[in-house]
């Protein structure tokens, strides 16, 4: 429990990190833009633009890397908690396998699903 506690601690530090640092690009990247605009009035379009596409693109890669981290350790959690009792079930009675091994593949698939979004998120951008 305490090893579970520990590792919720770890991702919200983790996603407030994640989180902080981008708000800290957008902040870098509006002020560049303010600059960018005084200095060529002509191209302002173009700029912003190019900027907002690479914010968007940024932001992107941000959200699929999260989206995947999050999903391996809610893949992981599940089956840490589900691959001992399906041995222990198993030990106890080898006819109950194929019904263990399911609740098994269920927390791998957490896993699977986030890195499907991800490549989702990653073709989008």
């Amino acid at each position: 429990m305490k090893k579970l506690r520990n590792l919720v601690l770890i991702t919200a530090i983790i996603v407030i990190l994640v989180s902080s640092l981008a708000l800290f690009a957008y902040a870098a990247g509006s002020s560049d833009s303010d600059t960018t605009k005084a200095e060529t009035a002509d191209t302002t379009e173009t700029a912003e633009t190019s900027e907002d596409s690479g914010f968007a693109k940024g932001m992107g890669l941000l959200a699929a890397a999260v989206v995947t981290s999050l999903a391996g350790i809610g893949g992981g959690i599940a089956v840490a908690a589900g691959a001992p009792a399906a041995i222990a079930a198993t030990a106890e009675d080898p006819k109950s396998f194929g019904k263990s091994i399911i609740f098994v593949a269920l927390g791998e698939s957490i896993a699977l699903y986030g890195v499907v979004i991800s490549i989702l998120i990653l073709q989008k951008v």
